[in-house]
């Protein structure tokens, strides 16, 4: 958008001048402010991938591919039955899963099977505890002190 001068008649019948004037400043938002300020700040690996992780498990649509593959392993066309999604879609949250290490998948001809990792949620939870400081805490049951998902989160 181009602001336009105002113009100005001088009275002794010269022609009308434009005068010119400073366009307005516009400033970043404080949520951009924050966001920059975030990417700046050096932010440990370990908890980093401790995000990864939560963030995975932060959607609806992966919470429930999840669910159902804690009834055993699922195809994607199985699992895009049950969330009711597109195939891309489905794949994508696949992916997303995959990446934090929740799931992991096996091709099988044209078709690809999901399933959840063995231990997984008690390996992250052990994990958990001792990055966030909670080693004092109780330990959780199955989890073992290199677990498969430690590993996991500390390649990614």
């Amino acid at each position: 958008m181009r602001l336009s001068a105002p113009t100005t008649a001088p009275r002794d019948g010269r022609p009308a001048t434009r005068t010119t004037s400073q366009r307005p400043t516009i400033l970043p938002s404080p949520a951009h402010i924050r966001g920059t300020v975030a990417t700046i700040v050096d932010q440990p690996d370990d908890l980093r991938e401790l995000r990864v992780f939560h963030k995975a498990l932060a959607d609806v649509n992966r919470l429930r591919i999840v669910q159902r593959l804690a009834q055993g392993p699922a195809t994607v066309g199985e699992l895009i039955e049950t969330v009711g999604l597109s195939q891309p879609l489905v794949s994508w949250h696949i992916g997303r899963l995959k990446v934090a290490g929740v799931i992991e998948t096996k091709r099988a001809g044209r078709e690809v099977l999901c399933q959840l990792r063995p231990n997984v949620f008690a390996e992250v939870a052990e994990r958990q505890r001792v990055l966030l400081g909670l080693a004092g805490a109780a330990p959780v049951a199955g989890a073992t002190s290199t677990s498969t998902a430690a590993r996991h989160i500390e390649a990614h």
